[in-house]
């Protein structure tokens, strides 16, 4: 018995290439978009049926519940084994990578945090835990080097003023610029996170590495400490 039912099998009318050749990808749905990628279908579902189990099973039933979705998650859908697992995978980091070089492109003087919200957004807003990043800049705050400092708890992860500090040097910033996101989708600072802002600020005041600001990336949306005047 043969399992597996592939887009030739489909009738032409509800083919998602011939739709896509004819009008073109914006005209597909979401799960239209999904057959698509994982090709074909399991266990006597078509894979456009499939595509809709998927969309049903990720969070908020939307394709960014791909951004939130675990490797393990996507194996227990019926119908989903390693490969496609992957494929989804690898379909969403395309996404976040061709969204952040384009703003890469783009930007990058940093120096408004509108625009380096939106740069670390599409990696940072689905986070289940707390990742620290830190950005260094040159003389002309232009983007030096962009890297994940910590992954776990603002307040405990190792994302002091030293740890920041070593970087900074090694990387010879002339200043820098702090990110951490809230896994709650809510970026309102936290009293916590407000002292510590505080204490890395000092410091760098020492050093001769200002802080230009400290962003908080909730769910779409962002908090800055320099645009609240928590940071002059």
């Amino acid at each position: 018995m043969k399992n597996n039912i592939t887009m030739k099998e489909i009738p032409e009318s509800e083919q998602p290439y011939e739709k896509c050749e004819k009008y073109g990808p914006q005209y597909l749905s979401d799960g239209e978009l999904l057959s698509v990628i994982i090709r074909t279908g399991s266990h006597g579902k078509r894979s456009t049926e499939l595509a809709q189990e998927i969309l049903c099973h990720l969070p908020g039933q939307t394709l960014s519940g791909l951004y939130q979705i675990s490797y393990e998650q996507l194996c227990d859908i019926r119908g989903i084994g390693k490969v496609k697992a992957i494929q989804l995978l690898c379909l969403t980091e395309i996404a976040k990578r061709l969204m952040q070089s384009q703003q890469q492109k783009d930007v990058f003087v940093c120096s408004e945090p509108s625009e380096i919200a939106a740069y670390c957004m599409p990696s940072m807003r689905f986070l289940e835990t707390e990742q620290v990043r830190l950005l260094i800049l040159n003389g002309k705050n232009r983007l030096v080097k962009d890297f994940v400092l910590s992954s776990g708890s603002f307040n405990s992860a190792p994302a002091l003023p030293r740890e920041i500090f070593y970087y900074a040097l090694k990387h010879k910033a002339v200043s820098i610029i702090v990110l951490h996101n809230h896994p709650s989708g809510d970026p309102n600072p936290s009293r916590e996170d407000m002292m510590l802002t505080r204490r890395i600020a000092e410091t760098g005041k020492i050093i001769g590495i200002p802080l230009l600001d400290h962003i908080i990336i909730g769910n779409n949306r962002y908090s800055s400490m320099r645009e609240s005047g928590y940071l002059s």
